[in-house]
């Protein structure tokens, strides 16, 4: 098991290496993270939802991905409240307060550990991820994925530190040594993670720490951006809002405060012909060349936050200029004349206009639709995958779908080549999307997307990230304790 000192440590792209790790050393593993916070989800082959992080670390393994490795998922719908979805499926919303104070917390961890056990009858080793910090005292009683699964399960448990935030010799000492006796004994190591400059100079503060915790530092992992794995927390999206650059594609994605599945631009991010920023400001959009409006979790609190932004009227200008604005799931709501509410899903407000950019209009509702499925764009083969993940209908008031299922059921809508929308997740992870969208504007668009393959390239990514992970922490030393 793998743990923090805190959130953004690094503890999911850690849990990634290690699965590749393990698979490459002739294991079967498989990822599990009890309950997991996150607006990063994924659909599963059989339509149940999942924390994203958990769907690569399965990749890494080589495995399908399934509702048993993320049982309990929130997923924040404003600052107090959540969507609370259990074993792939929700359950309804909830306050923090109610959450995590009246919620019968036994019950939740009875399905998160029956869900593990699903897993442990097929796989093995498990790697598994904590949450946030470990050292959080006021949750403790109420801790159903941090090191009361590590107990549960007598897990050799790793404690996970982000030496470029600072504050690293305090963070490891007081995680470790503000846990009850029966947990610390499971700490079996430290490692220190996001190292900047020569680890040689780091030798002395090693061994401070060695001493000062009781365990071991086990690894040192480099600081690294040469290595693409798939994130989860939108944190790292402070590190990705370049603006405007001369020779390439300019791509804005409209930065929403409840922004959900910020995954679905990655690979446009890595296109060669390609600046893809996140704009917050609406002088951001000015020069861009395409306009993304992404997903989110609160659709209608997101229209208001546009409109009092002044982002909304940017998008506007930028779509009357005769540029491209293209949306999905939660943007392709916000493109279309209205957005009502009537049942209160997201709050009390039932209903706004939305952007007026597509002739269509939404109904949010109860019903949550997950579900993988491949599908096919504008009429060309059946050769893109994507996912669904919403709650809401959406209807036109002309027949125009930009998509159509493996099941023949139309998607989103398509005004022209410059204006469209779809529910689909994972819209951009195709070549054919992509060449399409960048051949709209002018001298640009090439075969290049058309001749990656995205499966191949994240496939070498997680060996590259297992090799670099590898190299800088005692193997030999991880495996004795999940042997002893």
């Amino acid at each position: 098991m793998f743990v923090g000192t805190g959130s953004d440590v690094g503890k999911s792209v850690i849990n990634a290496a290690f699965c590749r790790i393990f698979l490459q050393d002739g294991y079967l593993p498989a990822p599990f993270k009890a309950q997991n916070m996150s607006l990063n989800s994924y659909a599963t082959p059989e339509g149940l939802e999942i924390g994203r992080a958990q769907a690569v670390q399965a990749e890494a393994c080589g495995i399908p991905c399934r509702a048993d490795m993320n049982p309990v998922l929130l997923k924040p719908t404003n600052y107090t409240s959540s969507q609370v979805v259990l074993n792939g499926k929700p359950i309804g919303n909830q306050s923090a307060f109610h959450y995590f104070n009246k919620t019968d917390r036994m019950e939740l961890f009875d399905q998160a550990m029956a869900a593990c056990n699903r897993l442990l009858a097929e796989y093995n080793p498990l790697v598994i991820e904590g949450a946030g910090s470990i050292s959080e005292m006021n949750l403790w009683d109420r801790d159903i994925t941090n090191m009361r699964v590590a107990e549960m399960l007598d897990a050799p448990t790793y404690l996970i530190a982000d030496i470029d935030r600072g504050g690293v010799f305090a963070s490891v000492y007081g995680s470790i040594k503000l846990l009850p006796e029966a947990q610390r004994r499971l700490i079996k190591g430290v490692i220190i993670n996001k190292f900047r400059g020569d680890i040689a100079l780091f030798e002395d503060g090693r061994k401070m720490l060695d001493e000062i915790s009781g365990v071991p530092v086990v690894g040192v992992i480099p600081w690294f951006e040469d290595i693409y794995i798939e994130q989860e927390d939108s944190v790292v999206l402070e590190h990705r809002k370049e603006k405007q650059v001369g020779g390439k594609v300019n791509v804005a994605v409209v930065l929403l405060r409840h922004m959900s599945n910020f995954t679905d631009f990655n690979r446009l991010e890595l296109h060669p012909e390609v600046n893809l920023f996140y704009a917050a400001h609406p002088d951001e959009l000015k020069e861009s060349d395409i306009v993304l409006l992404p997903g989110s979790k609160n659709t209608i609190d997101d229209l208001r936050y546009l409109r009092r932004s002044g982002m909304a009227k940017a998008v506007l200008q930028h779509h009357e200029a005769g540029k491209a604005v293209y949306g999905i799931c939660g943007g392709y709501q916000m493109m279309g004349l209205s957005v009502e509410d009537p049942l209160g899903m997201e709050g009390d407000i039932t209903a706004v206009p939305g952007l007026g950019i597509l002739p269509v209009n939404t109904v949010l509702t109860e019903e949550k639709k997950t579900e993988a499925c491949c599908f096919s764009f504008l009429g060309s083969e059946a050769d893109c995958d994507g996912y669904e993940i919403h709650m809401g209908e959406t209807k036109a008031e002309t027949s125009s779908p930009l998509c159509t299922t493996y099941k023949g059921a139309p998607d989103g809508y398509f005004l022209s080549e410059k204006s469209f929308g779809t529910y689909l997740h994972g819209f951009f992870d195709n070549a054919r999307t992509i060449d399409y969208i960048l051949r709209q504007v002018p001298g640009y668009g090439t075969e290049e997307a058309v001749t990656t393959d995205y499966a191949a390239f994240k496939n070498e990514q997680y060996d590259k990230l297992a090799a670099h992970v590898r190299s800088c922490v005692d193997m030999e030393y991880i495996y004795k304790t999940m042997r002893e």
